[in-house]
């Protein structure tokens, strides 16, 4: 079958086919996470390469390169992306893509950075002939991840790209990449789903309290989708009514608690609290957490604007290292007792 696209993003296929009439060598899709972007971009690719497309552009699923993209073993095609995002859905499988070799055992976490190794592996698939003479296609994701040696490798790539090679980049953080990168490649906005659509979507996939999930992840199905399967809500509640009820030997329990929850879910839950306390206090509306209108709204009573705006700084800045702390425990007590002084 041909990759399939969302509900939502049938208008951006029609702008996608538009532009297909003068293709660029490289296209950026941005957008918020959790809304398809790479699933859009998969579906670009295997139509790029689908030697029988359909009138409205997308693959026929039943050519021999469909049947090949379906398996991961398109000769004329590569995905690049962390390690951390392999999980054996293909036979060629992204570290032989990215020229990794595959081990039985590792002792070694999964990496979420793509590493200029995985880059560099590009130029022996760029420097052969494509199969029957058709394009070459390479996905990229998420760019944010690139390290800086790889994305000095990849920008090397794009100033002087082989004729009919295609590069198709998905990032959730447009303001990450390097400004180089950015410079040379054609910007593709993919848009968050009207929320009628992404709750019929939803409750389609059988998600129940749909509204809730999707409002805690910001309008965003697919992330509500996850969410709602991760069985994480019981711990989220416990932390929001932590955040509900601020104080210092409240936080010091509530990091005890919590300190096997991963760091970057704890950080993105509170920049969303605070973003509501915010936005209850200037404007009275609440977008995250409708669940808790009483306690954001008594919150919103208590605090001071400025404050407001320089904690929303702090966890920001916080989001930058979540992903390795030294110390989980410590990291979040910090967290919470530096919260806390908001509403002392």
């Amino acid at each position: 079958m041909s990759a399939a696209l969302y509900p939502w993003q049938q208008a951006s296929w029609q702008q996608w086919q538009q532009l297909r009439e003068r293709l660029p060598h490289a296209i950026l899709f941005h957008g918020p996470q959790g809304i398809g972007k790479t699933a859009f971009a998969e579906a670009c690719a295997q139509s790029l390469l689908c030697e029988a497309p359909a009138a409205d552009g997308h693959a026929c699923g039943k050519c021999d390169a469909c049947g090949w993209f379906a398996q991961y073993s398109h000769p004329d095609y590569r995905r690049v992306r962390p390690e951390i995002l392999d999980d054996g859905d293909g036979a060629e499988g992204d570290e032989a893509e990215a020229g990794d070799t595959k081990k039985s055992k590792s002792t070694k976490a999964p990496s979420k950075e793509i590493k200029i190794d995985q880059v560099r592996a590009l130029s022996d698939f760029m420097n052969i002939s494509t199969h029957r003479s058709g394009m070459r296609v390479i996905t990229l994701y998420p760019a944010e991840a690139l390290n800086t040696a790889a994305a000095n490798s990849l920008l090397k790539m794009l100033e002087e790209p082989p004729p009919r090679t295609m590069f198709l980049l998905v990032t959730n953080s447009i303001d990450r990449l390097l400004p180089t990168i950015l410079s040379r490649c054609r910007k593709f906005a993919l848009a968050m789903p009207g929320q009628d659509e992404a709750l019929a979507w939803l409750k389609a996939q059988q998600v129940s309290d749909a509204a809730s999930w999707l409002a805690e992840q910001g309008g965003a199905p697919l992330a509500a989708l996850e969410s709602s399967q991760a069985g994480s809500r019981e711990t989220m509640d416990d932390f929001l009514r932590q955040l509900a009820q601020p104080g210092v030997d409240a936080a010091l329990k509530a990091a005890e608690r919590l300190q096997k929850t991963p760091v970057t879910e704890l950080v993105a839950w509170l920049q969303r609290w605070l973003h509501d306390v915010l936005s209850v206090k200037l404007s009275g509306t609440i977008r995250y957490y409708p669940r808790y209108q009483k306690e954001l709204g008594a919150l919103a009573a208590r605090a001071d604007t400025a404050a407001l705006l320089q904690a929303i700084k702090a966890v920001n800045e916080r989001r930058a290292i979540a992903d390795h702390p030294l110390a989980p425990k410590l990291f979040i007590e910090d967290m919470l007792l530096d919260y806390s002084t908001l509403f002392s």
